[in-house]
């Protein structure tokens, strides 16, 4: 077990090389959630929708996220898109978004169903389309009610991200591996990359917490 004194002395001086990986690993993060955001609404719509072989589509697809490790379906990505040519930024953010899109489809679903079913009636009843109603009355609630799950898988994304280490993409985890290779070193540099996590855990944590309180106070 590496010296406390040589642990910061290390993360000092390793400071420019984790910042730069810290801030691909937000990038990766911040691009990946939000199309999730997308994906998840777009097959939470279809979970919920009346017609069976779209509900079978959903199934499947989340089925298929569920049932694989998140590290195969990134190289899948990483190999099946490598003849577009493109990036392993992109490779990498498309496989978290397809990966989380999943996780986030059973929120919004949930969320979405737990609003009471008078509200759509009673949007109906005064003229809003069902599309209308679900997009100013239902969504709003149920977006609240979805915060904090939304926020804890916001934080398990963060953390796969590393995973993108296994295809050379030089987030955090990977500067931390290859300071640890280079210096032979690896406990020093994990344990540097591990207080790098948690700050940012912690920084979101906060953050979300806040976001929970303000639409608290808007609902009162």
């Amino acid at each position: 077990m590496p010296e406390f004194s040589h642990i910061i002395e290390q993360l000092i001086e390793s400071y420019p090389l984790f910042l730069k990986g810290m801030l691909l690993t937000l990038q990766v993060t911040i691009v990946a959630v939000f199309i999730a955001v997308f994906i998840g609404l777009l097959f939470a719509f279809l979970k919920i929708s009346a017609k069976t072989i779209l509900v079978k589509i959903a199934d499947l697809y989340i089925y298929l996220v569920r049932g694989t490790p998140l590290v195969v379906q990134i190289f899948v990505f990483y190999f099946g898109l490598s003849a577009l040519d493109i990036s392993m930024f992109w490779s990498v953010t498309l496989g978290l978004a397809f990966h989380n899109g999943a996780y986030l489809a059973e929120i919004f679903r949930g969320a979405i169903q737990s609003i009471d079913s008078g509200q759509m009636e009673a949007g109906q009843s005064l003229g809003m389309s069902r599309t209308l109603t679900m997009r100013r009355i239902i969504l709003p609630q149920a977006f609240r009610r979805a915060l904090p799950p939304l926020g804890n898988q916001f934080i398990i994304a963060l953390k796969d991200s590393s995973l993108a280490a296994f295809i050379g993409l030089n987030e955090l985890f990977n500067v931390s591996t290859t300071l640890g290779s280079n210096n032979f070193d690896y406990m020093t540099y994990l344990l540097i990359v591990a207080i790098y996590y948690l700050i940012l855990v912690l920084i979101f944590t906060i953050l979300v917490g806040m976001l929970e309180k303000k639409l608290a106070a808007i609902d009162r």
